[in-house]
């Protein structure tokens, strides 16, 4: 399968999404740690951020998947996979 030029504003939404969801995903993770840990609770405020985030890498990730060349398997892995390491898959698309 042949890829076509991704626009760079597009690929560079994708990265940017990719990259601000995983780092959401790693601090609800330290909250949900320091809400059972200590008195500290930012999983409320935390958890609809990471949501947002995550539906709009979905998103993107779905409406650019012609565009970068990926197949349906690799684009379920980014997505399945999506919090912890879909911006490094992301960050090797041209």
């Amino acid at each position: 399968m042949t890829t076509t030029a991704v626009e760079p504003t597009t690929l560079r939404a994708l990265r940017l999404v990719a990259l601000v969801e995983t780092v959401s995903f790693a601090i609800l993770l330290v909250c949900s740690v320091l809400k059972r840990t200590t008195s500290f609770n930012a999983v409320p405020v935390m958890g609809p951020v990471h949501g947002v985030l995550f539906l709009g890498l979905v998103y993107l990730v779905l409406t650019q998947r012609g565009r970068t060349g990926w197949s349906w398997p690799k684009t379920l892995l980014v997505v399945t996979i999506g919090s912890p390491f879909a911006h490094f898959f992301v960050r090797g698309v041209r």
